[in-house]
């Protein structure tokens, strides 16, 4: 999070900042995104909430409705930064030439 929100600050570009931990996040939202990154893209498998969860948990994801309870329920799962313009994801995660290619003008 820290190196896209340095990134954007440098190059000047605002964005509005949700915090899904503090402010949470909707089921109706999760799924636009879903349907635009595709669920698997959502859920962040690499970070310390996903390890935390035992192998049960983790099993039970195995689909879009599966993903959307774990992620409203435990908002730290999901990928982040998740930069939307416009109703539409223009980058999930950090990615330097994705950040070029969406904000540049």
């Amino acid at each position: 999070m820290k190196t896209a929100m340095d990134w954007l600050k440098q190059h000047n570009v605002a964005v509005d900042f949700h915090d899904y931990k503090t402010k949470g996040i909707t089921a109706v939202k999760l799924k636009e995104w879903s349907k635009q990154v595709g669920w698997e893209s959502l859920v962040n498998k690499r970070g310390t909430t996903w390890r935390q969860l035992d192998e049960t948990e983790q099993a039970k994801v195995t689909n879009e409705k599966a993903a959307i309870e774990l992620m409203t329920e435990k908002t730290s799962v999901i990928k982040r930064p998740l930069i939307e313009k416009d109703g539409k994801v223009v980058a999930l995660g950090f990615d330097e030439a994705a950040y070029v290619k969406a904000f540049k003008k």
